[in-house]
């Protein structure tokens, strides 16, 4: 047989061809699954399969011993915060919502801060500058709990707000400003107020 330079030719592109298809068909796949995970819906939790079906089962353990159970927030409207006493945008918010918490919380509002860090660290920290709210220590593996609430990136402080049937109403990657926090007041009750 007889190569001529065009067939030598030929071949890379072919190779090059074929390594582009693969890898935009997985570019694609990857986008579908993340579409098809952070798809929306009526944003109820617990319906689901998956992290989302026991989220309110979830417990930990609080910095002073006992136990936090998010069922007993079930009902209520609440504000899930994730933090670490290592972001420093983390421990800047903690004040607001502490604050949002003290003011709010006989108008039927939850706050609930997760720790997701050591839990000597956590303890240390709340010695120094302690909080109100209920603090859980959710661990790293609190990472794992923002994530199947919507923070795909897993950067931190990130916040949740629930309505009392479940239902996800906000969310905020970042740090919180006092104007979060007044909008966060004057949301619905419930999902059917939406």
């Amino acid at each position: 047989m007889h190569d001529s330079a065009s067939d030598r030719a030929a071949v890379p592109l072919r190779r090059r061809s074929v390594v582009a298809t693969v890898g935009a068909l997985a570019a694609l796949a990857g986008a579908g699954f993340a579409a098809w995970r952070l798809r929306p819906g009526d944003g109820t939790l617990g319906a689901g399969v998956g992290p989302e079906a026991t989220f309110w089962q979830q417990t930990f353990e609080r910095p002073e011993g006992g136990e936090l159970a998010l069922a007993q927030f079930r009902g209520r409207r609440l504000v899930l915060n994730f933090w670490a006493t290592w972001c420093p945008p983390c421990v800047a918010e903690l004040p607001l919502l502490d604050g949002f918490y003290r003011a709010q919380q006989a108008r039927g509002w939850a706050v609930v801060g997760l720790a997701i860090d050591q839990p000597s660290a956590v303890r240390a920290f709340l010695a120094q500058r302690p909080l109100s709210l209920p603090v859980g220590l959710a661990g790293f593996g609190g990472s794992e709990l923002a994530k199947a609430l919507g923070n795909a990136t897993g950067g931190l402080p990130y916040t949740v707000v629930f309505d009392r049937d479940g239902a996800v109403l906000q969310r905020k990657m970042g740090k919180l400003s006092p104007d979060d926090l007044a909008a966060w007041a004057q949301l619905p009750v419930d999902a059917s107020a939406r």
